[in-house]
C-alpha cells in the first residue's frame, strides 16, 4: 500500500486509514484480528475519537494492540475531541482534559495527531492555541488537524496557532461529492453550482492540508450506504462492472476512485470486517482511467455542464 506524507508534517502514513468508531462493539479477540489484518495490508494509521463507543473503542483498541503483532511505534494514532453531550466545546480546559482521557484510554504517552471534531462556533482561537502549545510542548501530541471545517474556520484558527494544521476530515465518496460538484458548475445556475463549503478541496490543496475522507460508502449519515440506496443503483452497477473488469472488490473500486484524485487524500474506512479491510486494500493494485472516474461520478445522476 502506498504511503503519503500528511500535510506539511514528517508523518508518513498509509493512504488508507482504519476508523475505529465501531470497535467498541467487538470482542477483544476480534479487535486483535482487525488490527493484525489492517497492518498486514499496509495500514498504519488508526483513527479514533473520544466519543466513539463513549470511550470504549479506544480502551478496547489499546487492549487489543497489546495482544496483536503490531508495535505502538510502528503505527500512527490519531484521535478527535470537541463533541460533548448536546454541544461542541473547543475550550482550552476541555481540549486538555479530553486529550488526557484519550491518552489514558489508548494507554500511550502520546498520539501522533489530535483533530478538532466538528466546528465550535463559540471557539476562542487563542484558547485552542494555548491548549495545542501545552500538548505539543509536553510531548502528548505531535501534530494537529481539524474535522469538517471550511476555509474560513481554518484560517481563523490557523491565525492564532504556532504550528500548522495538517489534516481535515471531510465526508467524501462517489455518492457524496459536494467538494467537487460546484467546481464543475462554476458560473452556472443549477443546484450543483451552489458552493456549500467555500472550495475546501482547493483550499486544502493550496495549503498542504491532507483531506481525510470519511464514510466513503455512504450517501449521508441519514440515508446510509449507496449500494442499498434506490437512487444509486446505476452507480452500483457501474462499479460492479469495473470490479469485475479489474478482478477486485466493489469496495476497492470506491477507494480507487478517491485515490485517483490528485489531491492525495487519505481515506478513513470504518470497517471491522477483516475481509472488507482486505477487499479495500486491493484498491492500490489498480489505477482507474479518467473516463472510468468520470463514468462513476456521472452514474450518481450528476450531469456535467
Amino acid at each position: 500500500m502506498e504511503k503519503i506524507k500528511i500535510g506539511s508534517s514528517q508523518l508518513l502514513a498509509s493512504q488508507l486509514g482504519l476508523g475505529c468508531m465501531r470497535m467498541a462493539d467487538e470482542s477483544k479477540e476480534k479487535a486483535v484480528e482487525v488490527i493484525n489484518t489492517a497492518f498486514e495490508q499496509g495500514i498504519t494509521l488508526f483513527d479514533h475519537a473520544d466519543i466513539y463507543g463513549k470511550g470504549q473503542s479506544e480502551i478496547l483498541f489499546a487492549q487489543a494492540l497489546k495482544d496483536s503483532d503490531v508495535r505502538r511505534e510502528d503505527i500512527i494514532l490519531q484521535s478527535k475531541v470537541g463533541i460533548r453531550d448536546g454541544y461542541f466545546d473547543f475550550s482550552k480546559e476541555h481540549i486538555m482534559k479530553a486529550t488526557d482521557g484519550i491518552l489514558e484510554r489508548l494507554d500511550t504517552e502520546y498520539i501522533d495527531m489530535l483533530l478538532l471534531h466538528r466546528p465550535d462556533t463559540l471557539m476562542e482561537p487563542e484558547e485552542v492555541a494555548e491548549a495545542f502549545d501545552v500538548l505539543y510542548m509536553s510531548g502528548k501530541v505531535r501534530y494537529f488537524g481539524v474535522s469538517n471545517q471550511n476555509p474560513g474556520q481554518i484560517k481563523l484558527l490557523q491565525k492564532h496557532l504556532n504550528r500548522p494544521l495538517i489534516a481535515n476530515q471531510l465526508q467524501f465518496g462517489p455518492a457524496h461529492t459536494p467538494m467537487i460538484d460546484a467546481g464543475f458548475n462554476v458560473n452556472m445556475t443549477n443546484d450543483l453550482s451552489v458552493n456549500h463549503d467555500g472550495s475546501i478541496l482547493e483550499y486544502c490543496r493550496l495549503n498542504n492540508i491532507t483531506i481525510q475522507p470519511w464514510s466513503p460508502f455512504q450517501v449521508s449519515l441519514s440515508e446510509g450506504l449507496f449500494i442499498n440506496h434506490p437512487d444509486y443503483q446505476e452507480m452500483t452497477k457501474v462499479m460492479k462492472n469495473l470490479a469485475e473488469h479489474y478482478n477486485v472488490s466493489l469496495e476497492a473500486i470506491v477507494i480507487a476512485w478517491i485515490n485517483r484524485h490528485p489531491a492525495k487524500m487519505q481515506t478513513i474506512a470504518g470497517s471491522m470486517s477483516p475481509k472488507r479491510i482486505k477487499d479495500m486494500s486491493e484498491a492500490f493494485s489498480i489505477n482507474l482511467t479518467k473516463q472510468e472516474w468520470y463514468d462513476i461520478y456521472k452514474s450518481g445522476g450528476r450531469k456535467l455542464p
